[in-house]
């Protein structure tokens, strides 16, 4: 082994390194940049309350417990007032109402038989109701109403043993759901916008390397024809990609032992409550936009390297700020009008609604996400067609 020809192919590298600003913005302003991003997330976050409905019906028992609730909120065990419980209880169906139409976050409902275990020292038995709809928010919400009824049960029942018994219900699906059917209309937002960006940034990069574009705009066809075309083009691959996505997801095929080969499953079977043609859709629109953002993107790169060089700048923030992990509610001031323009938002929102909570194309929240997916990805060909250039390949 040769030190000095190791030697000059590590001065190659540092050499080649030193020459790509995008690289080196990469290595060293990149992870700076996200690590404060999400640093920015996680310790400036708005404290929105939790807003606590109470539904009784355990009578006068219940009615002490209910009491004891909204004269606790915050205090020390709710954290500085971030529970908030109006002044009486509703019923059921009032309840589920208003956790439906997001004017509620966490239902508290006191059981016909709340008290009955105190005789048999089993405690308190209370259950907490929330949407279903955003598994990791609503975890953090029944946590803070968890501390605040430690506190007014020790209040309300002096002879009850300890913490209450708690037991968590949802309006959509099962409160004990697989993790992932919560997640994954998340999830099957994200990965279709990242692979189809990345599909069509390094297509139609290769295009213009290989000179195809030069001598398409060496033709009559204009700028805007090339972008459509090249959409629509990519946009069938892009459907043929979220078709098996969306298939894989929603479906389930269990294949017999055969032979030294035991028997496995190809799917994962996640329950939608909603259309899976519309949950298609909402699907295939934003990989359209994706599409449309890829060809624009790719004009600003000269390698396939510089387009992957694009992915923490592009699709991680929207990874971070779409809703997927935290409401955009609780995002700090200035990011959440950030978050509202990003097409991953109202996708995930839109696949949401129609898997977890089966909303239909009635529902005007999902016309929304539909509206603002076509006027984002029309936004992207149009301005992909005014940075196409002239260039020898």
């Amino acid at each position: 082994m040769s030190v000095r020809r190791v030697t000059a192919l590590v001065r190659r590298i540092v050499a080649q390194f030193r020459r790509d600003r995008r690289t080196l913005a990469l290595i060293f302003v990149v992870p700076i940049v996200l690590s404060a991003l999400l640093g920015w997330v996680l310790r400036d976050q708005q404290a929105t309350p939790v807003r606590l409905g109470i539904v009784n019906d355990a009578g006068a028992a219940g009615a002490r417990i209910a009491q004891v609730v909204i004269a606790t909120r915050g205090g020390p065990a709710a954290d500085a007032a971030l529970v908030d419980v109006p002044a009486g209880t509703i019923t059921d169906a009032a309840a589920r109402s208003e956790l439906e139409d997001d004017r509620l976050d966490v239902v508290l409902v006191i059981p016909a038989d709340a008290v009955s275990g105190l005789a048999t020292g089993q405690g308190v038995h209370l259950v907490v109701m929330t949407q279903g709809a955003n598994a990791p928010t609503e975890g953090g919400e029944v946590g803070q109403v968890q501390q605040l009824l430690v506190s007014a049960i020790a209040s309300a029942v002096p002879g009850s043993p300890g913490a209450p018994r708690i037991e968590h219900a949802t309006v959509y699906g099962t409160a004990n759901a697989d993790p992932f059917d919560a997640l994954s209309p998340f999830f099957v937002g994200f990965f279709v916008y990242f692979l189809v960006f990345i599909l069509t940034g390094i297509s139609f990069l290769r295009e213009r390397v290989g000179g195809t574009l030069e001598r398409l705009l060496a033709t009559p066809v204009t700028k805007g024809e090339i972008v459509l075309g090249y959409t629509l083009g990519f946009g069938i691959f892009a459907t043929l990609q979220v078709i098996v996505l969306m298939a894989f997801t929603l479906m389930r095929v269990d294949v017999p032992a055969i032979g030294p080969f035991g028997a496995f499953t190809i799917g994962l079977a996640v329950p939608s409550a909603g259309s899976p043609l519309l949950a298609f859709l909402v699907a295939l629109l934003l990989a359209i936009g994706a599409v449309s953002l890829g060809i624009f993107i790719s004009t600003f790169a000269r390698t396939e390297f510089q387009i992957l060089q694009f992915i923490p700048i592009v699709i991680v923030p929207q990874g971070l700020l779409s809703g997927i992990f935290w409401r955009i509610e609780t995002l700090p001031g200035p990011l959440q009008p950030v978050a509202r323009a990003l097409p991953l938002t109202y996708a995930a929102d839109g696949l949401r609604e129609i898997m977890i909570q089966g909303r239909g194309l009635s529902a005007s929240g999902v016309q929304l996400d539909l509206a603002v997916l076509v006027v984002i990805a029309a936004l992207f060909v149009v301005l992909a067609a005014a940075t196409i250039r002239r260039e020898v390949a």
